[in-house]
């Protein structure tokens, strides 16, 4: 299944184990993330562990605030982090 998503670059998803299924339901193997790939995103940054409430809206900010850049017109503007880069990044602030 393929949606029309041609300006989808990057689905965040910030919440506990995204990126895991359940055990206990193994006639639904495909996690959110799986799923959110299967559709058409390009790149997805997801979790396969528990996150606490407080980091999950930090850790959030700070991956934005790398694939962004400097809202400017610098040379460090064109020169953006990849989506996994961004996350290790926003990790080291925890």
């Amino acid at each position: 299944m393929k949606l029309s998503l041609k300006n989808a670059e990057l689905a965040v998803l910030s919440a506990c184990e995204t990126a895991t299924g359940d055990e206990n339901l193994p006639e639904e193997a495909v996690h959110l993330a799986a799923g959110m790939l299967a559709v058409g995103y390009p790149s997805v940054i997801a979790t396969m562990w528990s996150i606490g409430d407080s980091d999950a809206p930090l850790i959030a900010d700070k991956v934005y605030a790398n694939l962004l850049g400097p809202l400017d017109n610098s040379e460090s503007q064109k020169a953006k982090l990849t989506p996994a880069y961004a996350l290790h990044e926003a990790v080291k602030h925890l």
